[in-house]
């Protein structure tokens, strides 16, 4: 009997973590945040409690990987409606390297050594820090490693970066490419877009001109 009961909790907890990772999204399982990552390994704990001890009701770890799912899915919800819990959940990218130069004060922000650098430049197949023109270390822990432009005739690499973002301006990044809120409202209405509420989404392309997505995928 108990075996029998082995065998159907196996295959009850099995789909139903399948269903429950769907429910969660759709992310590589190498590119999972942090929050992402620690909620995996406790439901896959939890599903191994409920199978190996058939004395133990199963109600007990169900409950408690709703109540994780619960959660999961609640920051999920309020990340898409709002930047800072994005932060706060995924983090932020750091740039690491900009314009060829490594920012070792970022590195030590980062907890993240030379070692860890020079591993991850060998893997985006870097074989010198003189081919890199910017490093951005993402929220998974993966190095986003862009080239320099060796041609000259070439319009220099311009970064993407979110100058608007769910309807608000970002002005450290603005900063960052010496722009203005000014220059950019200026921009906006030469395009037709005085609100800017109305924007989901809005960068600066490498000819200048500005890409804007606006809100509900109307452009």
């Amino acid at each position: 009997m108990e075996l029998y009961t082995i065998i159907f909790r196996t295959l009850f907890i099995y789909f139903l973590i399948m269903v429950i990772f769907r429910m969660m999204g759709k992310r590589e399982m190498g590119k999972l945040s942090i929050i992402d990552f620690v909620v995996s390994i406790m439901i896959a704990e939890l599903a191994v409690i409920s199978i190996e001890d058939p004395k133990i009701p199963m109600i007990n770890s169900l409950v408690s990987i709703f109540v994780l799912l619960g959660i999961q899915l609640l920051l999920a919800l309020i990340s898409l409606k709002s930047r800072r819990m994005r932060e706060i959940v995924d983090g932020k990218p750091s740039l690491i390297i900009r314009e060829g130069e490594v920012d070792e004060d970022e590195m030590k922000k980062q907890r993240y050594n030379f070692d860890d650098l020079l591993t991850q430049l060998r893997e985006n197949n870097i074989k010198s820090l003189n081919e890199v023109e910017f490093g951005i270390l993402e929220t998974t822990g993966k190095l986003s490693v862009i080239k320099k432009n060796e041609d000259s005739n070439r319009t220099p690499f311009q970064m993407i970066l979110p100058l608007i973002l769910d309807g608000k301006i970002l002005e450290d990044n603005l900063e960052k490419m010496d722009k203005t809120s000014f220059w950019l409202r200026q921009e906006l209405k030469k395009v037709g877009f005085k609100d800017i509420k109305s924007i989901s989404f809005c960068t600066l392309n490498d000819d200048g001109s500005l890409y804007v997505d606006e809100m509900n995928n109307k452009k």
